[in-house]
């Protein structure tokens, strides 16, 4: 028996509306036949995309100035972090598989239009700034290695929104492996590292005891906290998994969460063994040497020669760094996709919309970089890191209101122990960043910055004032009488009164490919002999584009011969029959020429741009639907 959640409130999502990443939604087919592990490696991947937000160049300074300072001490902060990790993630894949949402869908549902526009530029900012970071860090690793300007590596970093575009193109399992490949890279580089460093095992085994030796630990302890689980994670990892082709009865959810979790819990232990590695090198070269206060990431390459007397140690590290920059900047991109879809439900051609967010953080990072000098780099992660601070509690109080709602999960809604386990963590999570900010913010005042206190202390109060509405309103409105519940479409009235619609204009939009037969086929089935046929073509020349009806090059009189051959052949089999040709882009030509002719009912055929085509030509299907006012059949 199919799975069904008790009530749902959303309009115009999840499984009644537009689907969270809908290019990659549910193609990766998970009924396998055959054992256990051939499913889970069905399952295994988004928490991949995931676990590169823990591995991020901004968590390598605290991972290093904790290793430098404190040697092992630190290490158990590390592992609680990343226990944190595993619990809020898999509540993230939960909300997904059962849900069919992600966690930005999943808040518009739960609050008001105004708080979730609210949230969404605070998510926006939030990615901007962690995309700050990545972006920052690639820089880094690439002038280390190459000996590129700073500046130019944070350029050339724009043109990871064409890759993920292309590997996407390419299906969600093919950018799944590239980004497992990046994290490989990173686990093997510092693999290698540890070897030459040669730790301490004990002392590396007395790490993992909890303990704080001094208050600038604790400081340093925060940040790592507060680095280690990012907002954008939880959104992207809620929409990762619906990728997956689920069962949709009881025993099939329960076996995909399942499985979800298992890939979670492999995936960040890869994560914490990258962050652990690098705090264990930072103590067994720098703290064990007297280097105690590294904690920028130029610091650590220009000493791992020296102390560990390998010449390719160097190397490895920047290799490992921009590994992280690339990998991370791919998952950020995914996520501000996420957070525009999710809370605006506003969708934007895919390329734009990642040029945008890559733009948004490489512009200011250039800026500074120009202004400041190249010095100002460590400041700027630190600053990334403060506004990811901000963010978290906005993501993860609706996350846990959701998961543990009986009328939208039903039998999945999570259980007491687990409420307690993320109401705990999300408390220590809010409130030492709310510590860390305000510690930031309070040094900034007493610099005397006017900005600080006239616009971003107000800013910080009114998002506190948001905060505490995110937490209560829920619990208030379980408290208050529930009115009737209507189903988001409305109730069922009958189909005694439906009209079969008859079309007499039918337009059909060609462009001589495979997919032409079929349009045909289709439109001829629909209006058969009585109605009027329109075989509408576009020529997409430079010379057309400019000269319009006038161009007569060879294309051109290509394209007309075959209209008028199909129009020919299809009168001669008894059909009304016209060829209409435009003139330019497609989106625009096609819409005119519908409307020019009366058409009833438009029929496509997916067209024939793929990959970088569709930077160039766009995807003409989405355009002209919202461009016509009548019925479009896309026809595959």
């Amino acid at each position: 028996m199919d799975y069904k959640p008790k009530k749902s409130a959303a309009r115009n999502s999840g499984p009644q509306g537009p689907q969270s990443l809908s290019e990659v939604h549910s193609t990766v087919d998970t009924n396998l036949k055959g054992n256990a592990l051939k499913r889970l490696f069905a399952f295994m991947g988004p928490a991949y995309l995931v676990s590169v937000g823990y591995m991020d160049p901004g968590n390598w300074a605290t991972d290093l100035a904790g290793g430098s300072r404190f040697g092992y001490a630190l290490l158990w902060v590390l592992l609680m972090s990343n226990l944190i990790a595993l619990l809020l993630q898999s509540m993230c894949a939960r909300l997904g598989v059962v849900a069919q949402r992600d966690l930005a869908q999943a808040s518009r549902e739960l609050y008001h239009p105004i708080a979730n526009v609210f949230n969404y530029i605070l998510a926006e900012i939030a990615i901007a700034a962690c995309d700050l970071a990545e972006v920052v860090g690639m820089a880094i690793g690439l002038q280390l290695l190459f000996g590129i300007p700073l500046w130019w590596g944070m350029a050339i970093s724009v043109l990871d929104a064409f890759v993920i575009l292309f590997l996407m193109q390419l299906g969600i399992r093919r950018l799944e492996a590239f980004i497992l490949g990046l994290v490989l890279i990173i686990g093997g580089t510092f693999a290698i590292q540890m070897l030459l460093a040669k730790p301490d095992l004990g002392e590396v085994v007395v790490g993992f005891v909890p303990g704080i030796p001094n208050t600038q630990a604790l400081f340093i302890a925060i940040g790592i906290i507060g680095a280690t689980v990012m907002p954008h994670n939880l959104y992207l990892h809620s929409a990762l998994v619906q990728s997956r082709k689920v069962t949709r009865t009881v025993e099939g959810i329960k076996s995909a969460i399942k499985y979800n979790i298992i890939d979670s819990a492999i995936a960040l232990n890869l994560a914490l063994f990258v962050n652990a590695a690098i705090l264990i090198l930072a103590a067994a070269v720098f703290h064990k040497n007297g280097y105690n206060g590294v904690s920028e990431i130029q610091d650590a390459h220009r000493l791992l020669e020296p102390l560990l007397g390998k010449s390719y140690a160097p190397a490895l590290f920047a290799i490992a760094l921009i590994a992280a920059g690339q990998s991370s900047t791919v998952t950020g991109t995914l996520a501000g996709q996420i957070v525009m879809e999710g809370y605006l439900d506003l969708r934007i051609a895919p390329w734009l919309r990642r040029l945008i967010t890559r733009l948004l953080a490489v512009i200011p990072a250039i800026l500074v970089v120009t202004i400041l000098g190249e010095s100002a780099t460590g400041d700027m992660l630190v600053m990334s890191q403060v506004i990811l601070s901000m963010q978290l509690g906005f993501a993860i109080i609706p996350l846990l209101h959701y998961v543990s709602d009986k009328n939208r999960m039903g039998q999945f809604a999570i259980g007491f122990w687990a409420k307690l386990g993320g109401w705990v963590s999300a408390t220590i999570i809010v409130v030492l960043n709310i510590w860390l900010v305000g510690e930031a913010v309070m040094k900034w005042a007493s610099e005397g910055h006017w900005f600080v206190q006239l616009v971003v202390i107000p800013a910080l109060l009114f998002s506190l004032g948001m905060l505490f509405y995110i937490t209560l309103k829920p619990l208030i409105a379980k408290r208050l009488p529930q009115a009737k519940v209507y189903l988001p479409h409305g109730a069922f009235k009958g189909v005694d009164l439906l009209t079969v619609p008859e079309y007499h204009d039918i337009a059909i939009a060609l462009d001589f490919s495979e997919a032409d037969h079929k349009s045909m086929e289709h439109a001829l089935h629909i209006g058969g002999k009585l109605a009027n046929y329109y075989l509408i073509h576009a020529v997409e020349t430079a010379g057309a584009w400019v000269m319009g009806s006038e161009i007569q090059d060879m294309e051109t009189n290509s394209d007309v011969q075959n209209l008028e051959e199909y129009a020919a052949a299809l009168r001669e089999l008894g059909y009304h029959c016209e060829a209409c040709i435009g003139y330019g882009s497609a989106k625009k030509a096609i819409p005119l020429l519908v409307k020019e002719k009366g058409a009833d009912l438009l029929v496509m055929g997916s067209h024939g741009h793929q990959a970088f085509k569709d930077l160039i030509f766009g995807t003409t299907v989405g355009a002209v639907r919202h461009a016509v006012g009548i019925p479009v059949l896309i026809v595959r």
